[in-house]
């Protein structure tokens, strides 16, 4: 990934639940990355947008609770807010992964332990910072057991999400991941039934491929998808 500021414009969508579907067929996302100060948040024209995602929250390697820099703190503070000025009705997410350790998200969804620490955390840290929805960015699996662990990750998260909102006055957090393009990864199909079951949609990840050796100002083929 680069290690420059990263704002995608270009997410395919693959699967709508049926009821969210019939309600809005389609959204427009845009993932936001900083890193460097190039382009700020005020920047974004989050008219162009049904949802933003900003990223990326990391994950602590002893608790698996979400773990934020000063920096991850001020900008997720001032995401929802300053996007919401030029669109009201633009929905935030907060994306957890990107370029990290990918062994640490082995670990937390291989233990049932863990994964109540990180999905409790997740929640929890969403409605601190004002997002609407969580997104998983965690494209690259590390062992051959990580796929059948997503499926329980996505089930334990939906359920968590649900219960949240049923007993709280606050609407339901979206639940998405980011996929890679190819259906299998290090010959493990991703548990497509229970993506359709327990996330509201994926991201399709484009970003990296067919794109030039040194970014440039200036887009590449997979922009046009």
């Amino acid at each position: 990934m680069s290690k420059r500021i990263i704002f995608i414009l270009y997410i395919l969508l693959i699967f709508l639940k049926s009821q969210r579907s019939k309600a809005q067929p389609w959204v427009r996302v845009g993932y936001f990355w900083y890193e460097q100060e190039e382009f700020p948040i005020s920047n974004i024209d989050s008219s162009l947008f049904t949802h933003l995602v900003c990223g990326y929250a990391d994950l602590n390697s002893t608790s698996y609770e979400l773990s934020l820099s000063d920096s991850d703190r001020l900008h997720f503070s001032i995401f929802t807010k300053t996007v919401k000025k030029k669109n009201p009705s633009v929905t935030t997410l907060l994306s957890i992964g990107g370029n990290t350790n990918t062994s640490v998200f082995s670990s937390m969804a291989s233990d049932s332990f863990y994964r109540k620490s990180f999905i409790d955390s997740s929640i929890k840290t969403a409605r601190y910072f004002g997002f609407e929805g969580l997104d998983l960015w965690w494209v690259n699996s590390d062992s051959s057991y990580d796929m059948s662990d997503l499926d329980f990750l996505f089930e334990e998260w939906q359920d968590a999400i649900t219960s949240e909102a049923r007993n709280s006055t606050r609407s339901k957090l979206i639940l998405t991941a980011a996929v890679n393009y190819a259906p299998r990864i290090h010959s493990d199909n991703y548990p497509v039934e229970s993506i359709q079951r327990h996330l509201d949609w994926v991201h399709v990840r484009h970003c990296d491929d067919l794109m030039p050796d040194i970014w440039t100002n200036f887009t590449a083929a997979p922009m046009a998808l």
